[in-house]
C-alpha cells in the first residue's frame, strides 16, 4: 500500500494547483491536482504534507488542517493508495518551479472546470465542512466506478 498526502493550499479565493505535465510515467499525467506525495519512512501525515508542499512549491505550511483519509484500491499498478487530505490557509515563502508540473493559483470558482480526477470533484466539496471523512474511490482504467464515504 502506498501512503500519501494531498493538500489544497488556499489564499484569497484561489487554490494552488499543479498541472501534472512534466514527470514521465505519471499516473496523474495531464490532470490538475493539489500538492503532496508519498510518505518517507517514519513520517507522520503532517510531516509528509509539510515536506512535500515545500519540495513542490517552496511554500512552508503553517498548521495545515487535516480533513480525512481516502482509499483508492488498486489505483496504480495494482497497488492500493491511502491518502491523507489537508488544506492550508497559512504559509510563508514564495512559489518556486516544480519538476512535476506547472503550479498555478486557480480561482476557486474555476476548479470544477479543470481536468481533475472524477472523484476529486466529489471530495473537494467535503473540504468545506467541519466533518472528518473516510472515503473510498474505486477506479478502473482511469474511470471512477464507485465511491462511498463515512463522515464523523
Amino acid at each position: 500500500m502506498k501512503l500519501a498526502t494531498l493538500c489544497y493550499v488556499r489564499h484569497r479565493g484561489r487554490t494552488l494547483m499543479m498541472h501534472r505535465i512534466r514527470k514521465k510515467k505519471d499516473v496523474h499525467a495531464g490532470k490538475w491536482n493539489g500538492l503532496g506525495g508519498k510518505f518517507l519512512p517514519g513520517e507522520s501525515p503532517e510531516d509528509c504534507v509539510i515536506r512535500e508542499v515545500k519540495e513542490e512549491s517552496g511554500l512552508s505550511l503553517i498548521r495545515p488542517r487535516w480533513h480525512g483519509v481516502l482509499t483508492f484500491p488498486a489505483f496504480s499498478h495494482g497497488e492500493d493508495w491511502r491518502v491523507f487530505v489537508f488544506t492550508a490557509r497559512r504559509f510563508t515563502g514564495r512559489l518556486t518551479r516544480c519538476d512535476e508540473g506547472d503550479l498555478r493559483w486557480i480561482k476557486d470558482s474555476e476548479l470544477p472546470s479543470l481536468n481533475l480526477w472524477e472523484g476529486d470533484r466529489i471530495f473537494m466539496s467535503w473540504l468545506e465542512t467541519d466533518k472528518i471523512f473516510s472515503g473510498i474511490f474505486v477506479y478502473r482504467r482511469g474511470r471512477l466506478l464507485r465511491h462511498r464515504a463515512v463522515f464523523y
